[in-house]
């Protein structure tokens, strides 16, 4: 090793532990502000006040009004609730399915490996967003239709991925100290390869929920989420669209909520990708 590397290297470990800590700051911040809207709200996020219809920021509603006379700042905040329970009912029904088909198809193989990758291009080549609004137009607007809407173009992306690491430590010194010693089947796979394909899985999951936001604030911007009165910051940006020009802040204002959550998820996966991969050490 060279003495030039070592700056290098602590660069690098800087740079993962800022992105970390910024990320974990901000996703705290979010939790924060979901957990206790109803105390930091300043306003009731529903109640209409049609004399203040479209205020600009100012010293009582610091992000200023919508077009009845909302508290911006009070519906942004509660906003988070929508976004973040869509989030945690995708993670629980995207990572099990796809971890489940790759570990299976990586470590039986033969024809089983060849029906579930199968199934898995062809939700691949599935459309997610157009995919999303047919099945929540079918299902009916709501929080947990979009999830499932979501959630069944997104575990693709983990099977594909715990099927390429199965494969490479099927034939690992470690399983086969695990056959030698009886386990088989169900029991090595999820108690054995499950624990290694994981550390993966959490970072492509910290870096799609990015994606995963946009396409549900997508979903409400359409009119397909979350729907009136509840504050929801995909519908709240189409409802500023219609005055983006004369009363910019109706839009920018869960536009801006919206950017702060993908970059949180963004900076937390690409801080526990540089951590976790063993080639940034070396």
């Amino acid at each position: 090793m060279t003495e030039t590397s070592l700056p290098l290297r602590a660069k690098r470990r800087d740079k993962r532990r800022w992105l970390l800590i910024i990320g974990y700051s901000l996703l705290g911040l979010l939790i924060a502000m979901a957990l206790f809207a109803p105390w930091v709200s300043p306003y009731d996020p529903n109640a209409q006040v049609m004399a203040d219809r479209l205020l600009p920021p100012d010293s009582h509603h610091w992000l200023g009004t919508d077009g009845f006379g909302r508290d911006l700042l009070s519906r942004v905040i509660y906003g988070t609730r929508p976004t973040l329970l869509l989030v945690v009912f995708i993670l629980i029904l995207t990572v099990p399915v796809g971890m489940t088909v790759g570990i299976a198809a990586g470590y039986l193989g033969g024809w089983v490996e060849r029906i579930l990758m199968r199934i898995t291009d062809i939700f691949l080549a599935l459309p997610s967003l157009v995919i999303a609004l047919a099945m929540v137009a079918v299902l009916g607007p709501s929080i947990l239709n979009g999830a499932l809407a979501l959630a069944l173009t997104s575990w693709p992306p983990f099977a594909r991925q715990a099927r390429a690491e199965t494969q490479q430590l099927r034939r690992s010194d470690y399983l086969a100290a695990a056959k030698m010693q009886g386990i088989q089947g169900l029991p090595l796979m999820f108690g054995h390869l499950l624990p290694l394909c994981l550390p993966s899985a959490v970072v492509r999951a910290a870096l799609s929920l990015g994606g995963i936001i946009l396409s549900a604030a997508g979903l409400g911007f359409l009119g397909m989420g979350v729907q009136p009165p509840t504050a929801e910051w995909g519908s709240m940006v189409a409802e500023g669209g219609k005055v983006i020009f004369d009363q910019w802040w109706v839009a920018a204002a869960p536009g801006g909520a919206i950017l702060l959550a993908s970059l949180t998820f963004n900076f937390i996966g690409d801080g526990l990708r540089d951590r976790l991969d063993s080639r940034n050490d070396s």
